[in-house]
């Protein structure tokens, strides 16, 4: 589930991509815990991931390993498509 979460800002939907994290993000850690998790204020992971939210890679990538080990998934690959 998280893989596929993670597939819509690599196919260059980020809107999507973000909207389907936070989605994510409700149902299963939460704003709050995730913040402690990684650093950043909940606040702050809320806006990055709303619609006019513009998030920076450090931050996605911080995000995206936190949950990554939140669900014990081994291997996350990210490809880059031009």
């Amino acid at each position: 589930m998280l893989r596929e979460r993670l597939d819509a800002p690599n196919s260059g939907d980020l809107a999507t991509g973000k909207a389907i994290l936070r989605n994510y993000i409700n149902a299963t850690i939460g704003f709050q815990r995730l913040a402690l998790a990684v650093g950043t204020p909940p606040k702050s992971l809320m806006r990055m991931l709303s619609p006019a939210g513009n998030p920076r890679a450090d931050n996605l990538f911080a995000v995206a390993r936190h949950l990554q080990r939140q669900e014990k998934v081994r291997e996350l690959r990210v490809r880059l498509s031009a």
